[in-house]
């Protein structure tokens, strides 16, 4: 099987795909499910939210409040089986108590047949987020093994294979050999995210699956970081797949789609804290269905 043949959903006729999205929501700062109700609407897609925490504003302000939502998802998720909701995709992102992966395990089985798809949000640049015990990021890691796409950074990739981070700047055998380990783990394919190497103007993304061997996706680097990126990322790809692409155009489509958003966040005031702007080319996700 060719890389352009490797179609992990299948879309036909009028039919809008719906998506149980498992992430927090921010009041503030353009992230988590922010974006991705967002991005897979424009892609055709009825997204349903599994909120798994509520926040003023994403960790990087000061004083922000989070409200746990655990407690409340066991009848959250009770609601839908009672109603036959029907889902196509869980796509599950930021978690706000280890109890919460077995929420997502519950949708699984209420829903065997849907597509996996785990962005395992818990750390970047070395660091786990602040809101992470070291028993969330094993149950994180525990999660990310049964995905159908794995979206990790270097960072959640080290996490999950029990390694110390090795920073940005890897050579394509260690790529390899991260995405190998992952996919030994369970995951069916990994898209390993953030290779950016010392004097190069490109970022790099390395993807290899079940049933695609290893290739790489580029794209100019930016010199600033941005909130929601990652989510930004992981959603424009989902959008892409339920779009009927390919995972490496869906892919190609996610890294294009980052980097010109980001080139339009930096023309907005205060952007490096509130987030990352995509209003203005939305519709390019969109177009993906014509």
């Amino acid at each position: 099987m060719s890389l352009q043949d490797l179609h992990l959903y299948k879309r036909e006729g009028d039919y809008i795909p719906r998506i149980a999205a498992v992430h927090d929501l921010c009041g503030y700062g353009k992230c988590s499910l922010g974006v991705a109700i967002p991005v897979l609407s424009a892609a055709g897609c009825d997204v349903c939210p599994v909120p798994t925490g509520l926040f003023s504003s994403h960790t990087a302000y000061p004083g922000w409040y989070m409200h746990d939502t655990t407690d409340m998802l066991p009848d959250y998720l009770a609601a839908w089986k009672n109603i036959g909701v029907e889902i196509d995709a869980v796509y599950s992102g930021f978690l706000g108590a280890p109890e919460q992966v077995d929420r997502i395990r519950d949708l699984y089985n209420m829903y065997p047949n849907a597509l996996r798809v785990v962005d395992p949000v818990m750390a970047d640049h070395g660091k786990v987020y602040p809101t992470y015990t070291p028993e969330l990021c094993d149950a994180m890691a525990e999660l990310a093994c049964g995905a159908d796409i794995l979206t990790p950074n270097l960072t959640e990739a080290s996490i999950i294979l029990g390694e110390d981070w090795p920073g940005t700047d890897i050579d394509d055998d260690t790529a390899k050999r991260m995405i190998e380990g992952l996919l030994a783990k369970g995951a069916k394919n990994v898209v390993l995210k953030g290779i950016q190497r010392e004097g190069e103007t490109c970022i790099r993304n390395f993807v290899a699956g079940e049933n695609c061997e290893l290739f790489e996706a580029k794209n100019e680097y930016l010199p600033y970081m941005l909130h929601g990126t990652g989510d930004l990322y992981c959603s424009c790809l989902l959008a892409a797949i339920m779009a009927g692409k390919s995972l490496q155009e869906a892919v190609a489509f996610a890294g294009d789609f980052v980097h010109d958003a980001m080139i339009v966040s930096s023309k907005q005031p205060d952007f490096k804290e509130r987030g990352v702007s995509f209003e203005l080319i939305i519709g390019k996700i969109a177009d993906l269905l014509r």
